[in-house]
């Protein structure tokens, strides 16, 4: 029997999670060495990576920094940590323009072991939205083998991972993220990258890795026109002038950028609203082709466009996404193929990236059970 419960309370968590993570962002431009947010604040980084600790070790200690580069005081009015493991200071008296303020974070380390990425959301005077700054690493009970703490292994250069998760982008900015890599080899290699996807810079820093090293690659995303949703982006390691058989790849979200509309073009907006959220198909056996119908009614002033549809499982695919008049109706027709999901209950996530200021992301589920 189905537990529609369960299910309930998964779909509302997965829900929360993303409004969130979109709800944060405040409109950022990069360079790869520092972050300026809506044109007056700028962070060298948003983003420290610990690396590989040691549980119980003793609090790890870091300090961001904010400067101030509008033409008006700034005022750091609150920091709010993700958990009560991470403690935080910083400047209290208004930063004058050209003037620089700290945010000075203690994580305590006391749990795991586990990989942990802690969230700091910043308020500033001036600012739209808050700025999200993440503290993350991975902490490990006693000290392991470079090549354990790093399995993926693409020669000698390896990675922590071969997915990396960039974050959420608007269109028209750029994201840079930097991560551990290193170099499991006896000898030195010398790191550049080949068949680097389209929106996307790379580099490692140093470029020459010591043998039993690590280094820091650097990656910057631009979103471009043509990349609504999640888009991946590769590169191919080229290891002292050998291109490598491996590859891995980054992802990022990107969405539609509202920064610039006015109370006028919010009130124009399109806005939909559907019916339903979520369309259960009951219990089906394996192989079942489902076709998940989502009523939607557009109550704005204007055209409601979904840019992209993109699903957390494979097998599931678009048959229909109407573009919706002001004022008028349509039905979404999505498409799933059960027959390589696993049995038991299910949840499937259908994100749209829409014109819409109100549901820039619009979250749909389909949900049953696969005998």
């Amino acid at each position: 029997m189905i537990n529609m419960k369960k299910i309930l309370t998964y779909i509302a968590a997965v829900a929360t999670l993303l409004t969130i993570s979109v709800s944060l962002l405040a409109q950022t431009k990069t360079d790869g060495t520092r972050t300026t947010v809506e044109g007056k604040a700028e962070f060298p980084e948003i983003v420290h990576d610990f690396g590989d600790v040691i549980t119980g070790s003793g609090p790890l200690e870091h300090t961001f920094t904010v400067k101030n580069i509008s033409q008006e005081a700034m005022v750091i009015y609150n920091v709010v940590a993700s958990c009560g493991c991470t403690d935080v200071q910083w400047t209290r008296e208004p930063l004058r323009p050209g003037a620089t303020g700290k945010i000075r974070v203690t994580y305590k380390n006391e749990d795991g072991p586990f990989a942990f990425d802690k969230n700091l959301t910043v308020y500033l005077s001036g600012l739209k939205k808050p700025v999200v700054l993440r503290l993350r690493g991975v902490a490990h009970e006693n000290k392991v083998p470079l090549a354990e703490a790093f399995p993926v292994h693409i020669g000698n250069f390896a990675l922590k991972e071969s997915e990396i998760r960039c974050g959420n982008m608007s269109q028209g900015s750029q994201r840079s993220d930097a991560i551990w890599v290193a170099n499991i080899g006896d000898k030195p290699i010398k790191v550049s990258f080949a068949d680097v996807s389209a929106g996307m810079d790379i580099h490692v820093s140093p470029e020459t890795i010591p043998a039993g090293s690590k280094a820091k690659m650097v990656y910057t995303i631009t979103a471009y026109k043509s990349h609504w949703g999640k888009n991946w982006y590769s590169a191919t390691p080229v290891v002292n002038g050998r291109k490598q058989s491996g590859k891995f790849s980054i992802w990022a979200f990107t969405k539609e950028d509202f920064s610039g509309l006015s109370d006028e073009d919010r009130k124009n907006a399109p806005m939909p609203y559907f019916d339903e959220s979520t369309y259960n198909f009951g219990i089906v056996k394996a192989g079942t082709q489902i076709t998940a119908s989502f009523p939607v009614r557009n109550i704005g002033k204007s055209d409601f466009v979904s840019h992209k549809a993109d699903f957390d499982t494979q097998g599931a695919k678009v048959l229909s996404i109407p573009v919706v008049k002001a004022g008028g109706r349509g039905t979404y027709k999505i498409s799933l193929d059960t027959t390589n999901m696993k049995k038991g209950e299910t949840v499937v996530i259908v994100t749209l990236t829409t014109n819409a200021p109100s549901r820039p992301i619009a979250n749909l589920f389909i949900s049953g059970a696969i005998e």
